[in-house]
């Protein structure tokens, strides 16, 4: 990753983290981003905090703009914003539960995208990896505006993959089961968490689709479930 420049969103949540600081082990430069990132978080000279709400226009748009100033180009953009909510049939779930869901999760990637994919473009190798859901393809009862959401962001990656291929960007999503975050184990602290997938995991995965090694994958759809079946 010597000499590229990476966007992480989500950069210091349970999994943005293990993914920023992959990232910077590999030698990149990367622009890690949430509502409350602060410099001090990662304490690598690699690393630039740019707080941005990139569920908005402005907030994304305004990101991007921030790392082309700085450094001129972008190759990588990893998106790892999201959020959960459930416990209710599709029938008893309210407008405001639904809302929140595609803000947080399909929102927040289309405004994301749409800032970057032209910068993406221009370097002719450019990557964006997305972090779904295990629930986009494989649904549970209660949990129908999240499924949802996470599945409208399966297709827009796809659709990005599809629509970007003559300029050489590649777009994936990954799709994990629960992963072993410290909110997860708080949320379940009965659960065996020997069977959640390691948030280390995944960052080796997305440093190696975002690498040379991880050209040829485009439009993948990769489940990463842990001992779960």
């Amino acid at each position: 990753m010597e000499g590229k420049v990476v966007v992480v969103t989500g950069a210091n949540g349970g999994l943005g983290c293990h993914v920023t600081q992959a990232f910077l082990d590999a030698g990149a430069t990367v622009a890690g981003t949430s509502k409350t990132i602060q410099q001090s978080d990662f304490r690598q000279p690699g690393f630039l905090a740019i707080p941005a709400d990139v569920a908005s226009q402005k907030g994304a748009k305004g990101l991007i703009d921030q790392v082309m100033t700085r450094f001129g180009k972008l190759q990588v953009v990893i998106h790892t914003v999201g959020g959960f909510a459930g416990g209710r049939p599709v029938a008893d779930t309210d407008d405001a539960t639904m809302q929140k869901m595609m803000d947080m999760n399909f929102n927040s990637l289309f405004q994301v995208a749409r800032a970057a994919i032209p910068a993406l473009r221009a370097g002719g190798d450019g990557r964006f990896i997305a972090i779904g859901s295990r629930a986009a393809v494989d649904p549970g009862p209660g949990v129908g505006a999240y499924s949802a959401s996470k599945a409208a962001m399966v297709s827009l990656i796809r659709t990005i993959a599809r629509e970007n291929l003559d300029a050489g960007l590649r777009a994936n999503a990954i799709l994990p089961g629960t992963i072993d975050t410290p909110a997860n184990r708080k949320a379940m602290p009965s659960a065996d968490f020997s069977k959640w997938v390691q948030p280390a995991a995944i960052a080796s995965l997305i440093v190696w689709l975002a690498g040379d090694a991880g050209k040829d994958m485009n439009g993948a759809v990769i489940p990463v479930y842990g001992g779960e079946v």
